[in-house]
């Protein structure tokens, strides 16, 4: 799952970036107001963390920025200030949760799942692809009823590909969203991974839902 934190404050977004990559995140970070808004406008997330206090535009300004686009990620607002007004303002200007500093990584973490779980537009609760199902809230994953265990980078690939079912979905695509932009390891993660998957969905069940098109990427199928 790819996120969006727009945050001046250097240390805490490296916090949060490293506090949420094992649970399956890749953050990319923006720093300034105007920076944010590109980004967020431009690049597709599935969900953005907005500081309120930015150099250049303030995060309601932001917000009000990629409403007035039509796009409608889920957006989580962050302020070190505490008080109704506020979190009343960042709702409705098309908000969608508020967090004050300082916050738990792991509600961070929670807040986002549900409101990636909810989406924008409506997703449903629980990912079904064939007889593979897939539960964002909870972390299980099953075939036919058998629970599957993952990690929680195989988790966060196989979400990807199962949102994105009967697509083919690139190599870079998958760097992009399950791991993030600035990824500079062994390209050959990806393929990887993609081996770790199939020998838990696949292979003890006799399937091949995973197709690898040589030159193009993957595909998921029923």
């Amino acid at each position: 799952m790819r996120v969006l934190l727009v945050e001046d404050d250097r240390s805490l977004a490296e916090l949060v970036q490293r506090g949420l990559a094992p649970d399956g995140f890749g953050v990319d970070v923006a720093r300034t107001g105007p920076e944010g808004l590109w980004a967020a406008t431009e690049e597709p997330y599935d969900a953005v963390v907005l500081d309120i206090m930015l150099p250049g535009l303030n995060g309601y300004d932001v917000l009000k920025g990629i409403r007035k686009a039509e796009i409608w990620v889920p957006v989580i607002m962050l302020t070190a200030k505490d008080g109704d007004l506020d979190q009343v303002d960042a709702f409705d200007l098309g908000a969608d949760d508020y967090l004050t500093k300082p916050f738990s990584l792991a509600v961070l973490s929670a807040r986002l799942r549900a409101l990636i779980r909810r989406g924008a537009p409506p997703r449903p609760s629980v990912l079904v692809v064939g007889d593979l199902a897939l539960d964002p809230s909870s972390g299980r994953v099953s075939r036919n009823g058998t629970d599957i265990r993952l990690t929680a980078k195989e988790f966060a690939l196989l979400e990807y590909l199962m949102r994105r079912a009967g697509d083919v979905v690139s190599k870079a695509d998958l760097l992009d969203h399950v791991w993030d932009a600035a990824f500079d390891g062994d390209l050959n993660i990806v393929e990887v991974y993609i081996g770790y998957l199939r020998r838990k969905i696949d292979e003890p069940f006799g399937v091949r839902s995973i197709e690898t098109l040589r030159g193009r990427g993957y595909r998921l199928g029923g």
